[in-house]
């Protein structure tokens, strides 16, 4: 009956339901559409001193004597886990001593993989201190098993300052450390990454692999004027109307020439801004513009689709279940997606996605 219908609609009505359709997937993917090709931040030309002086130090930059006093700035440094290999991809997961099992889920899954199209790739686990004698003895076990951990002494996670300290720490053990790694990704450990995708598109970039700040470029936000926040920023510390652009810290990318280029630029910044805008200002103090790319979505929880997954380059807020399902499934399924099915996957999932926000559609058995 549903059938006979359709063939009794006419010619306008066939019109008003395309035109829906077309409206539909219009909406879906305008956003990303503009934030792609429309709000693509453009690399300036710098070449003011700031620029230049902290382009200069990075040049310099020796961190030689940290090898020698590698107990000073890390409980468990660590120092050969990049080994002495052309590494490609360098991916670190931020991690609290407690998320063990996180991290356990993470090892099962997508950091399961230790080349992208024959180009070998690594992946470590930065922490904090740990407040529990029992908790850090646990942690050395853990690390001697696997040999993917670095701690960094005496980051407290807790505080304000307590992930900025330790992502500074972290770039210092990359340089430190491993000044192989031609890229690497900074995330989180409730994240999925889509490392085989997120590799291919940085082995197609047509430009040298330098200057790249990868990731979901945040653009024209307003500092935070409210001074019950505690990241509140007051106007005579920092006057300018908006932030400067940064890329969503959950994950994002950087080229090892940039890893040195931020580290020697966080000596001058000195704010109460959350970690990824502080990224982003010590970036902008080293003339560097943040690429935006529309495939990673950030902080969102991603409803799953196969293709969608393989084409997305990331999903936030997976617990350590999901992570097994999701990988699961996705090793069970055809490796290969068509076009057409990448197209719908996008759809279904985004679609998914965007109902689950609605509290009578949100469903936690579902991912």
């Amino acid at each position: 009956m549903f059938q006979c219908s359709l063939c009794k609609l006419r010619t306008h009505q066939w019109s008003f339901l395309l035109f829906n359709v077309l409206l539909f997937h219009a909406l879906l993917f305008g956003a990303d559409f503009v934030e792609e090709y429309l709000l693509q931040p453009t690399p300036g030309v710098y070449t003011d001193g700031m620029v230049i002086d902290v382009r200069e130090k990075a040049r310099k930059l020796d961190l030689s004597v940290a090898r020698e006093n590698i107990s000073q700035d890390y409980t468990i440094a660590n120092p050969s886990a990049c080994g002495k290999s052309d590494l490609f991809l360098l991916t670190l997961v931020f991690s609290s001593v407690a998320n063990n099992t996180q991290r356990d889920a993470i090892r099962r899954t997508w950091a399961n993989q230790t080349s992208i199209q024959g180009f070998p790739s690594h992946v470590l686990f930065f922490l904090g201190s740990s407040h529990s004698s029992a908790a850090q003895k646990a942690l050395m076990a853990e690390s001697d098993l696997h040999g993917d951990v670095v701690q960094g002494h005496s980051v407290d996670d807790s505080s304000l300052r307590g992930p900025t300290e330790r992502t500074i720490l972290a770039l210092r053990w990359v340089i430190t450390f491993c000044p192989v790694a031609r890229f690497v990704l900074l995330t989180e450990d409730a994240v999925f990454l889509n490392l085989p995708s997120i590799g291919g598109y940085l082995l197609g970039l047509h430009r040298h692999p330098e200057n790249l700040y990868l990731g979901r470029v945040i653009q024209r936000e307003s500092p935070e004027r409210d001074p019950n926040s505690p990241g509140y920023l007051s106007p005579a510390l920092y006057p300018g109307k908006y932030l400067p652009e940064y890329c969503d810290g959950t994950a994002y990318v950087l080229s090892q020439d940039v890893i040195r280029k931020v580290y020697v630029a966080a000596s001058a910044v000195h704010l109460p801004v959350p970690v990824d805008v502080f990224v982003g200002f010590c970036a902008q103090r080293a003339g560097v513009a943040p690429t935006h790319s529309a495939r990673w979505v950030g902080d969102k929880h991603v409803r799953y689709n196969a293709c969608c997954y393989r084409y997305l380059f990331n999903s936030a807020r997976m617990r350590p279940d999901e992570l097994d399902r999701v990988w699961a499934d996705m090793r069970q399924k055809d490796g290969r997606c068509s076009l057409l099915r990448t197209y719908y996957g996008v759809v279904t999932c985004k679609t998914l996605t965007y109902l689950n926000k609605l509290p009578f559609f949100h469903s936690d058995g579902q991912y």
